[in-house]
């Protein structure tokens, strides 16, 4: 059982990184999202940025990296855990990894809606 889980939406911040290490294979990726953080004393809407690196293994993390882009929107499942060890000065530290169990598409960013655009304007080949 999974204690913790989350449902995080937001856009990709980067490219995803994947990485191999002898048999295992995983796929970084920050998401960012803006929220409404009130008004400034001039009365202009402020918003504030967070950001969260998300970690997917094996065929999840391949099939992220193989598809999604920087700007993509992402609406990941993942499970919380918590992180702990001790720093080079031997005081206990404390993190904590989100780790993607699942992922859908939202809206696409600026690159793969130049990218769809473009494949709309090629013309079919005869025959086809």
């Amino acid at each position: 059982m999974n204690s913790f889980m989350l449902t995080a939406i937001g856009n990709l911040a980067r490219d995803p990184e994947l990485t191999v290490k002898g048999e295992t294979t995983y796929l970084r990726l920050c998401l960012i999202g803006n929220d409404y953080a009130g008004r400034d004393e001039d009365g202009a809407e402020r918003e504030i940025t967070t950001s969260i690196w998300f970690v997917a293994f094996g065929a999840l993390g391949e099939a992220i990296g193989r598809t999604a882009r920087k700007g993509d929107q992402l609406i990941l499942s993942a499970q919380v855990r918590a992180d702990t060890w001790l720093d080079k000065q031997g005081e206990r530290r404390y993190d904590h990894s989100f780790i993607v169990q699942g992922f859908r598409f939202g809206a696409p960013g600026r690159l793969r809606r130049e990218e769809l655009s473009a494949a709309a304007e090629q013309p079919l080949a005869p025959g086809a």
